[in-house]
């Protein structure tokens, strides 16, 4: 069954599957599966409003809340667990939540800013210490509230964990409604929530592969509306487009290179389908692999110096690395039947993949600092398409959910927590996490 997947991938046909309780724009839907005992304790109070007017519909310490959860590292009280209110540093009384056992307490308030503006205070504390140790402000629009409550969230991130947040980032990801005649492909960009989608293209043929560029305002996908596979490169901004590959036979599964100046991709206009790399300047084309079987997904080590594929070289899929400008492939992956599609995280230590034993295919995790040990995050029997967040910290991968229908899971790299993002009436499927954005000049 993997297998046949597997061809369909290579010749980009492959439409696999995305994340539902409460209701997203454009109908997606968000529910957190499961949460962490072990995790650290913080509670995010809710903020208090202290203008008369009425109060923005985005709950920005709602949104705090649900992204510490999300990312598997922290666990929070909620509704009638959080016993007081304080959004002052001199209001909060650190012997109740130190009852309540809570090692950190974030607080704030927000208030009419003039202008239809809002602006936000929010600060950290540490409840053993009973020091603060972060605060700040940002001023916004209310539709940019959300925004705001994820850049606030890195930082409370990157304060206790010691490593950036990946809460303001963003997604892709390609949905289909419809059937027949009548279905149509969209490709999306969301937060990284499921929150605020925008369509980038819709087509009555199929759109896949999407993959990011570094610098996080272009999108290169794959796209079926000539009849035949072709990769685009389109800039998010204002549009346009541009044909990077419509040759003949397999255009597929592009790649940026870790400083965007180059894009990996499998065609097969030569025969059997390879990998090559693109000089997105120049548009000098380099084959990187040679080999009689199907070489396909390249994906880059984040030092640019070599790439990850998949091929089939030795029976079944299994991953391969090669140097950037080639010079011979050498396998990684033995464990399993099958494995294929991988995403590397940011300092290559982990890379994960699709792993299949039998008729069951799950997410695995490679740890290349402990002999390239193998751990499951996902409970299969069908999924996909795995993308990490540009901190590592969680993944996206594609799923089918009891009634055949395709959902994506948003898990902790621990597999400790996992959320299900799903269409009301349609499909997700493949997935791509974004880079780090540049955050507004909102922060004061």
């Amino acid at each position: 069954m993997r297998s046949y997947t597997f061809l369909l991938a290579v010749l980009a046909l492959a439409l696999c599957g995305l994340p539902a309780s409460r209701v997203l724009a454009q109908g997606l839907t968000l529910n957190v599966i499961n949460g962490v005992p072990s995790a650290i304790p913080i509670t995010v109070v809710p903020f208090a409003f202290e203008s008369a007017a009425q109060p923005p519909a985005t709950d920005v310490a709602a949104v705090i809340r649900d992204d510490m959860v999300r990312c598997g590292q922290f666990r929070t009280l909620t509704g009638a667990d959080i016993v007081e209110h304080p959004s002052h540093g001199s209001a909060i009384k650190f012997p109740t939540w130190k009852l309540l056992k809570q090692d950190y307490l974030v607080i704030g308030r927000e208030r009419d800013a003039g202008g239809g503006q809002v602006k936000v205070t929010f600060e950290l504390w540490n409840v053993n210490t009973q020091k603060q140790m972060l605060a700040g402000a940002y001023t916004a629009l209310p539709e940019e509230l959300r925004g705001v409550a994820h850049q606030i969230a890195d930082q409370i991130y990157q304060k206790i964990i010691g490593q950036p947040g990946a809460f303001y980032t963003r997604i892709a990801y390609v949905t289909t409604t419809g059937s027949g005649k009548a279905m149509q492909w969209s490709l999306i960009v969301a937060d990284s929530d499921g929150y605020n989608p925008q369509v980038v293209v819709r087509s009555r043929q199929p759109l896949l592969s999407p993959a990011w560029a570094p610098n996080g305002k272009e999108l290169a996908y794959v796209s079926f509306e000539s009849g035949d596979s072709a990769i685009y490169l389109q800039n998010l901004a204002t549009g346009q487009r541009r044909l990077i590959s419509g040759r003949k036979g397999i255009n597929g599964a592009p790649a940026f290179s870790p400083d965007g100046t180059k894009l990996a991709m499998c065609l097969s206009f030569g025969g059997s389908p390879e990998i090559y790399v693109m000089d997105l300047k120049t548009g000098q084309l380099t084959q990187i692999t040679h080999s009689l079987s199907i070489n396909t997904e390249p994906r880059w080590m984040p030092d640019g110096q070599s790439l990850v594929f998949t091929s089939d070289r030795s029976g079944k899929p299994q991953l391969y690395s090669e140097p950037a400008n080639g010079g011979g492939a050498t396998r990684l992956t033995f464990q399993g039947e099958y494995n294929s599609d991988s995403s590397i995280n940011y300092d290559a230590n982990q890379i994960a993949m699709v792993q299949g034993n039998g008729n069951v295919y799950r997410i695995a995790i490679m740890d290349r600092k402990l002999d390239n040990q193998m751990r499951f995050i996902s409970p299969g029997p069908m999924d996909g398409s795995p993308s990490y967040a540009p901190n590592g910290s969680m993944l996206l991968y594609a799923a089918t959910d009891n009634n055949g229908k395709g959902v994506l899971y948003e898990v902790a790299d621990n597999g400790s927590v996992r959320q299900r993002l799903s269409l009301v009436n349609g499909t997700v499927q493949s997935p791509s996490w974004g880079p780090y954005r540049v955050p507004p000049s909102t922060q004061q």
